[in-house]
């Protein structure tokens, strides 16, 4: 079982954009599972960072768990919603139709 993140995984829109932090400090969960997908190691990771415990760590790996969990692609929808944006003659409708929106 994940260990409760929500005491240490912390979101305020003013702060790193609004990304998930640990604990208030300006470090991501992002950040620390792009450590780790670096090929750093935990041990590697709080000697660079004194600030965080492997407490840290869990509750990163367990809110990003949880977020994969709750992720689901809804088939069709973007090619309509964007199909329907372009058609409009907007700045943004111009933008999706040659970019795209997803």
């Amino acid at each position: 079982m994940n260990p409760s993140y929500q005491h240490i995984i912390t979101i305020e829109p003013g702060k790193r954009g609004g990304k998930p932090c640990i604990r208030g400090l300006r470090i991501t969960v992002d950040d620390v599972l792009d450590y780790f997908a670096a090929g750093m190691t935990e041990q590697e990771i709080l000697e660079d960072f004194d600030y965080l415990t492997h407490e840290d760590i869990l509750a990163c790996f367990a809110f990003a768990a949880d977020r994969e969990r709750h992720t689901r692609v809804i088939s069709g929808c973007c090619a309509v919603r964007r199909k329907s944006i372009a058609e409009t003659g907007t700045d943004l409708g111009r933008f999706i139709s040659l970019f795209g929106a997803c």
